[in-house]
C-alpha cells in the first residue's frame, strides 16, 4: 500500500469530529507535508473530511447516496460564512429541514424537530428550546450568544452557528443550496445504471480464459484488473481473434481504457460512448473496479429519466415547461407562449431560449417517431424575425433523413403563420 493510500485509511479510521492538520499527519505518519496535503484533499473530495474557515479540517461522516438531497451543518456553516460557537461534534450531521424563529417560543414546540435548524436572532429562550429539542441553531445578525447556550450546544453535540447576515438572506442562501442539491439528485448517474459485480479477467489470465468466460456469459468484452482490482485494460473479441489459448491477456488487451466514476452523469457517459465508438466502459473508484456501464444500460436509464418529473428545475426544464407537444407526420409540434424567462435584455425572445426549444423539438422527433435516444452532432439555425413577450409560437420538427447511426431533422419556428426561424439539426444515435 502506498503512503497516500495509508493516509486515506488512517483518516477513515479517525473518530467523527476529529480535527486534522497537514503538519499533524506528516509528523504522526512519517510522510512529507506535500503527501499529507494531497491525501487530505483527496479525502475531502471523497467526502471523509470537510474544511471550514476559522475552524480547520475535521473528520465527517461520509454521506450516503440516500442523503444526497440534504446538506450537512458543516456545509451550512460554509455557505452562510458563519462561525461555529459550540456543538462542533455535530457538524457532520445532515440538515433535514430549517425554520425561522419568528413566533412566540411556546408555539415553536410543534415545529422544531431533531436535527433541524432554527434560524433566529438574539433570543436566548428560543435558542435554548431548540437545542433541548435536538435541533441546531443559527444566530443571525452577528449577535453575541450567552455562555449558557454555548455550553448546552457542546453538551448535546448540536451546532450553534453565528452569521453576520440577516435572517432573510440566510434563509435564501440555504434554500438555494438545497435547491441545487435537489437538481443534482435528479440527474441520473452511472451508479444508478451500472452493472455491479461484473465479470472480469485478471492480468495473468489467458485467451483461453476469455473463451471460457465467453461461453458462460455470452459477453464479448471484459475489463482486465490487476491483483489490487485496479483496471489496467479491456479485452474484446477483436483483440483475441485468431490468438492461441496460451497467449496472456495483458499482451493483447487495450491498455489505459476510458473509465467512469460512479457519480458521472449517464448522459455524459452515453455521449462519450457514441463519440468514442465504444459499447462498454468500466466504472472505478480510485482506479478499482466497481462495475461496468453498457450502451444498453445507459439508454434504459435515459429513457426512464424522460418519464420522471424533475424536483429541481434546470434551464431546459423551465423553458420547455411553457410548451405542449403533439405528434405530426414524421415529427412533432410544440405550442406555447414566450415567457419572461425567455426574454433578452431588449425585451424580445432570446435566441438562446428559442434555440433550446428548437433543439429539444428535434430530439423529441427522433424519440417519438423512431424510439431513438440521440445526442447532438451539429445544429444550424437562421433567424428572420423577432418575437415579443407573451406571443403564441409553434415549433415543427420533421425528420428528413434517417440512417443507421445518424439522422437529420428540419425545424421551423412559426409566429402568426410566418416563419421566424429555421434550423437543421444533425444527431447521432445511441445504439445498443
Amino acid at each position: 500500500m502506498t503512503k497516500h493510500a495509508q493516509i486515506i485509511e488512517y483518516i477513515k479510521k479517525l473518530k467523527i469530529g476529529s480535527k486534522i492538520s497537514v503538519r499533524q499527519l506528516a509528523s504522526g505518519l512519517g510522510v512529507s507535508e506535500g503527501t499529507a496535503y494531497r491525501a487530505i484533499k483527496d479525502a475531502q473530495l471523497a467526502g471523509y473530511v470537510c474544511t471550514m474557515p476559522r475552524i480547520g479540517t475535521i473528520r465527517i461522516e461520509k454521506k450516503t447516496d440516500e442523503a444526497i438531497e440534504h446538506l450537512s451543518f458543516a456545509e451550512v456553516v460554509n455557505i452562510v460564512e458563519g462561525s461555529v460557537l459550540g456543538g462542533k461534534s455535530g457538524l457532520h450531521k445532515p440538515l433535514s429541514k430549517f425554520l425561522i424563529g419568528a413566533m412566540e417560543v411556546k408555539e415553536m414546540n410543534k415545529f422544531i424537530k431533531p436535527e433541524s435548524l432554527l434560524i433566529v436572532g438574539n433570543r436566548k429562550d428560543a435558542q435554548i428550546l431548540a437545542l433541548k429539542l435536538g435541533a441546531a441553531v443559527l444566530v443571525t445578525g452577528g449577535f453575541d450568544v450567552d455562555d449558557e447556550v454555548i455550553r448546552l450546544a457542546d453538551d448535546i453535540g448540536m451546532p450553534l452557528v453565528s452569521s453576520s447576515y440577516d435572517t432573510f438572506t440566510v434563509a435564501t442562501i440555504i434554500n438555494r443550496a438545497l435547491y441545487k442539491r435537489l437538481v443534482r439528485k435528479d440527474v441520473v448517474r452511472v451508479k444508478d445504471a451500472m452493472v455491479k459485480e461484473p465479470d472480469y479477467l485478471g492480468i495473468d489470465s489467458t485467451v483461453g480464459d476469455w473463451r471460457k468466460m465467453y461461453k458462460i456469459t455470452r459477453h464479448s468484452k471484459f475489463p482486465v484488473v490487476d491483483k489490487e482490482m485496479k483496471v489496467c485494460g479491456i479485452v474484446t473479441t477483436n483483440d483475441i481473434s485468431s490468438m492461441k489459448d496460451n497467449i496472456l491477456i495483458k499482451d493483447v488487451m487495450s491498455k489505459d481504457p476510458i473509465v467512469l466514476t460512479k457519480d458521472t452523469p449517464v448522459a455524459h457517459a452515453a455521449r462519450l460512448m457514441v463519440w468514442e465508438g465504444i459499447k462498454l466502459i468500466p466504472v472505478v473508484d480510485d482506479k478499482k473496479l466497481l462495475g461496468i456501464l453498457t450502451r444498453k444500460d445507459a439508454i434504459k436509464a435515459l429513457q426512464h429519466l424522460s418519464f420522471q418529473p424533475q424536483i429541481g428545475e434546470t434551464v431546459d426544464g423551465i423553458v420547455m415547461s411553457r410548451f405542449s407537444m403533439s405528434k405530426i407526420e414524421n415529427g412533432v409540434k410544440l405550442r406555447g407562449k414566450t415567457d419572461p424567462v425567455m426574454l433578452n435584455p431588449y425585451g424580445v425572445a432570446s435566441s438562446g431560449a428559442l434555440m433550446t426549444v428548437m433543439a429539444n423539438a428535434g430530439f423529441e422527433a427522433f424519440r417519438v417517431q423512431k424510439r431513438l435516444e440521440t445526442v447532438l452532432d451539429s445544429f444550424t439555425v437562421y433567424f428572420s424575425k423577432p418575437v415579443q413577450l407573451e406571443q403564441e409560437i409553434e415549433i415543427e420538427a420533421k425528420i428528413i433523413d434517417m440512417g443507421r447511426k445518424s439522422g437529420k431533422a428540419e425545424i421551423n419556428l412559426i409566429h402568426e403563420e410566418k416563419l421566424v426561424a429555421k434550423s437543421i439539426i444533425s444527431v447521432r444515435v445511441i445504439d445498443r
